[in-house]
């Protein structure tokens, strides 16, 4: 008995520990408002499309969307290009083929079809031209870091000079909001990097919402429409529990005058 309490006690004692550790090294991660946040979120329409911009202009140089094909550009719940403006963003890639009749392989403009075009032809060219590191594909990036578009948003305006206790290898960068502050790339943005065509400026602020905002689309397509189900069957359920309430009201009144 005396040795299961002194094994409980040591338990108890390390997962104290453990969070305590984790509640030091737990950052506060800029907050903004999220216009797709709650039960009625939906996202803004100019915001996507700026965002594509900051990907296409900033981030695709490095960073792949591999599950996003340019048709999903216009399609309902997304930045809503037009079919017009989708097909021209896509025709202004130009996308590998084939092979052709003659077994070789071939370029043309990309189409609605075509998956976003890749920035490397493989994980050892991207390697390479990164120091090592892999960029990594940004279709569900949201969604594979913990704290989400909060964690997105706050590292793209995290980049600090380093404390004099941090000591940072060649090509190594200090980012407050990095897990272990340590991040190969450099900061991405800067004021009025990209010109945005409906006039909005352009500060490291706005761009990092509006590329985090596309980057929450691309992980979450059908996040709107999901709202809307959840909502209609919150509305079913109010209903049903009414009609239920009344319906038990009406038989137990029966059964009340009987006795």
């Amino acid at each position: 008995m005396k040795n299961l309490f002194k094994l409980f006690s040591i338990i108890i004692l390390i997962i104290a520990s453990n969070s305590y550790s984790f509640a030091a090294e737990k950052v506060e991660y800029l907050k903004t408002d999220w216009s797709f946040k709650g039960l009625f979120g939906k996202f803004d329409r100019a915001s996507l499309q700026r965002g594509y911009q900051v990907y296409t202009e900033v981030c695709a140089s490095c960073h792949s969307m591999k599950y996003l094909s340019y048709r999903n550009l216009a399609e309902p719940g997304g930045p809503e290009f037009s079919e017009a403006q989708a097909k021209a963003i896509a025709a202004s890639f130009e996308v590998t083929d084939g092979p052709n009749s003659d077994g070789e392989m071939f370029t043309r403009p990309g189409k609605l079809s075509d998956k976003f075009v890749m920035p490397y032809d493989n994980v050892k060219a991207a390697q390479a031209a990164n120091g090592g590191a892999y960029p990594p594909d940004m279709s569900v990036l949201v969604k594979a870091r913990g704290g989400g578009v909060d964690y997105i948003y706050s590292l793209l305006q995290g980049y600090e000079e380093a404390p004099s206790n941090v000591s940072l290898d060649d090509g190594v960068y200090y980012n407050k909001y990095m897990y272990g502050n340590k991040i190969r790339m450099s900061a991405p943005l800067s004021d009025g990097l990209v010109e945005y065509g409906d006039g909005t400026n352009a500060t490291v602020e706005q761009m990092s919402k509006d590329v985090t905002t596309f980057l929450m689309w691309s992980a979450e397509p059908h996040l709107e429409a999901r709202h809307q189900m959840g909502f209609k069957a919150i509305v079913y359920l109010i209903i049903l529990t009414i009609l239920v309430y009344f319906s038990m009201k009406k038989i137990w009144s029966r059964v009340e005058s009987e006795v």
